[in-house]
């Protein structure tokens, strides 16, 4: 792949438009999903296929089943969470 350096802007409603040759270059198209890192100040932004959406969430899955978690108990702790986040 080709290296492509292009300069977005962030609308004030927080969008962010994505250069139309990164958007060819990756295959993105309007509907299609991507994921945010930010470590040390530093976002990527990387597309989400079925594949890679499973690779990532089953780890999570599995420590979920491994302690007992249910799908219900979520938003409970979400909700615990932000609230030590403030």
């Amino acid at each position: 792949m080709e290296e492509i350096i292009e300069m977005g802007t962030i609308s004030s409603r927080g969008q962010i438009a994505i250069p139309s040759d990164i958007r060819r270059e990756m295959g993105l198209e309007e509907g299609g999903r991507v994921i945010f890192f930010l470590e040390d100040g530093t976002l990527l932004i990387k597309k989400v296929t079925a594949k890679t959406f499973t690779e990532i969430t089953k780890p999570l899955k599995e420590a979920a089943h491994k302690a007992g978690m249910k799908h219900t108990a979520v938003p409970g702790i979400m909700e615990r969470f932000r609230s030590k986040r403030i």
